[in-house]
């Protein structure tokens, strides 16, 4: 089975408290949005890539690859008004088809691990759609309408990762629907059609780096 990727990194840097976009910020040298790349063609050269960006910010990467060298096979989509839209953009560079699996994949998060890439691509292939989730290991409460609160069993739910992958056809026909504002994520767009996901295991490292305290992580996780 075919296999792709739809990276998305439509970040503008703001909780980063700085102007340069976080997909762009380097950790040990290499700016994090090629490092995620870098963790998907390492695992399979053969898989499509595809890139969502701001249009807005597509100079400044050419100009990053360019001044990093930076040779990965990928194709280039620009972003829409949401995420929705962003994937949707990058899904018309990846064939409707059956044999095909496509993952969606948030631009920083480049420590996913090549075994839960693995395993999300083969649970999709046979069950259709599979995302990626870790257990909790904090206490969780719940904050109610009324200002109070109330504890929940943290057994019961689950931290989502990516990247989120499906068949093909079956991604293609869950973004042939109108967008709402309950699609969180690509597995909430396919389960509104219809379609079961199925969870497989995450991987704790693979944070999504969007804070300052993030990047320390990042640069703990690969001094490791």
């Amino acid at each position: 089975m075919k296999k792709y990727v739809i990276i998305v990194a439509g970040g503008k840097g703001l909780r980063m408290g700085g102007d340069i976009p976080k997909q762009f910020l380097p950790i040990d040298g290499s700016p994090i949005l090629m490092r995620t790349i870098n963790q998907f063609h390492q695992y399979d050269p053969d898989m499509g890539i595809v890139v969502v960006l701001p249009e807005s910010q597509a100079p400044y990467w050419k100009r990053l690859c360019e001044e990093y060298k930076f040779d990965t096979p990928f194709q280039l989509a620009y972003g829409g008004e949401t995420r929705f839209h962003s994937v949707k953009n990058g899904l018309q560079l990846v064939p409707n088809a059956t044999d095909v699996c496509v993952g969606v994949h948030d631009g920083v998060r480049p420590f996913v691990s090549h075994e839960v890439i693995e395993a999300a691509f083969s649970t999709a292939a046979q069950e259709g759609a599979a995302v990626p989730a870790i257990a909790l290991v904090d206490s969780i409460r719940k904050v109610c309408a009324n200002g109070g609160n109330e504890a929940k069993n943290r057994a019961d739910y689950r931290l989502v990762q990516t990247p989120q992958v499906f068949r093909s056809d079956i991604l293609w026909r869950a973004y042939e629907q109108t967008y709402c504002d309950e699609f969180t994520d690509d597995a909430s767009v396919v389960e509104r059609m219809g379609h079961k996901v199925t969870l497989t295991e995450g991987n704790r490292e693979n944070i999504k780096i969007t804070t300052s305290f993030d990047l320390i992580l990042a640069e703990a996780f690969l001094r490791k």
